[in-house]
């Protein structure tokens, strides 16, 4: 019966030996937890950050303007600052930028809240070193809100940023010249799941694409008002900025898909580009134009913009609200670009809306049928069952929102 006793006792060793060893393991795989309630040990832990740092940030309020550099995690251990609570998200709060990463990699933003900054809410760039761009930066469920107001101040600017997730987020109330989310030579990117909102008759604009930006993006977002090019594919960068330096457009490879466009001077613009995909959306009362195929960075290094896809999307429109469907700038190449599948919907006088000018021909478009959409007025634009439109607009299941 000891000896019985004995064994059993060592086998319970043996097996908390393995337990604690394999927490630890867990512990060490996860990396080190680090929770902060104040600034000062905020902007500690952050400095003192290694790969594999989950920094938890209590609720409340912290001053912004914070500012770090080269900070730089693994793939396998990335620097993780996020909210303590998901409940009770903290809030950055003022500074010229919220949080500014210089040179960063690997480090993920979660759950967080930037607010009143007087320049951008967030800041990502490669330090100035376009040969060595921040890179693997994942951006989730961040709300950024009231930042300017005035001038060219971005919700959240990324400036040689490659390989990145903006996932979730809600962006409004930025610059009245600025972006919600502003791009200058980032390449490799998403931006899905987001919601913008703002006015949209300021020179601002949603989202901003430029800079020789390439292979992003953007996917079931929503655009409430958002600026007055609610997404700009493409616009004006000085030459200096451009990432690479010999890019000949501002942005190449870009797609847009699955998204609401709701208001705004013209809901898309393509500026500068290179190639560009706009394909099932659904685009809700535009206030003076549909699109724009514009060219603003001149000389004779830049292809003329071109070789733009507008296919499968929902178009409702008024004709006392547009002034023409689609407004041509000198210096492009309308004739590159493709339209097919498009439902397009005169609201007030469904008979004109086959009426769109065109720089081509579409190919197996609709034309003034109503869509059906559930609750307009409310923002539900989802189709009913009875709805003639079968392939264009948001996918989703059951056309969902």
């Amino acid at each position: 019966m000891i000896r019985v006793r004995r064994c059993q006792c060592q086998l319970l060793s043996v097996v908390l030996f393995f337990s604690c060893f394999e927490a630890q393991l867990h512990a060490w795989q996860e990396g080190l937890r680090v929770q902060v309630a104040d600034r000062a040990k905020l902007i500690a832990a952050v400095n003192e950050a290694e790969p594999g740092t989950r920094i938890l940030i209590a609720p409340g309020e912290y001053r912004g303007g914070l500012t770090f550099d080269n900070l730089r995690g693994t793939k396998e251990k990335p620097i993780v600052l996020q909210a303590q609570d998901p409940r009770q998200l903290p809030k950055i709060v003022a500074g010229t930028s919220g949080i500014h990463l210089r040179g960063p990699a690997y480090i993920e933003l979660r759950n967080l809240v930037l607010t009143g900054a007087t320049g951008n809410g967030l800041n990502i760039d490669d330090g100035g070193n376009p040969h060595n761009p921040a890179r693997n930066i994942i951006m989730h469920g961040l709300q950024v809100r009231d930042i300017g107001p005035k001038g060219n101040r971005d919700g959240i600017k990324l400036s040689g940023v490659d390989d990145f997730v903006i996932e979730d987020c809600q962006v409004e109330r930025w610059g009245d010249g600025g972006s919600a989310i502003d791009m200058v030579g980032c390449h490799k990117g998403e931006i899905k799941d987001c919601r913008f909102r703002y006015r949209g008759d300021i020179f601002g604009s949603g989202v901003q694409i430029k800079g020789g930006s390439a292979d992003i993006t953007v996917s079931r977002c929503r655009f409430e008002n958002a600026g007055g090019r609610a997404i700009n594919i493409g616009g004006s960068t000085g030459h200096d900025y451009f990432r690479p330096a010999n890019a000949t457009y501002e942005a190449k490879n870009i797609t847009v898909e699955d998204c609401t466009f709701i208001g705004s001077m013209s809901p898309i613009v393509f500026v500068g580009v290179d190639g560009a995909t706009v394909r099932y959306n659904t685009i809700y009362r535009p206030k003076r134009w549909v699109m724009r195929i514009l060219q603003e960075s001149q000389g004779p290094k830049f292809v003329p913009c071109r070789n733009g896809v507008f296919s499968n999307n929902i178009i409702a429109f008024r004709s006392d609200e547009v002034r023409t469907i689609i407004n041509i700038g000198d210096g492009t190449s309308p004739e590159t670009f493709r339209f097919a599948k498009n439902h397009w919907y005169c609201i007030n006088n469904p008979q004109r809306s086959n009426r769109l000018g065109l720089p081509t021909n579409e190919t197996k478009g609709s034309y003034g049928k109503n869509p059906m959409f559930r609750n307009p007025d409310r923002g539900d634009f989802r189709l009913h069952d009875q709805s003639p439109v079968r392939d264009a607009g948001v996918r989703t299941e059951g056309n969902r929102e």
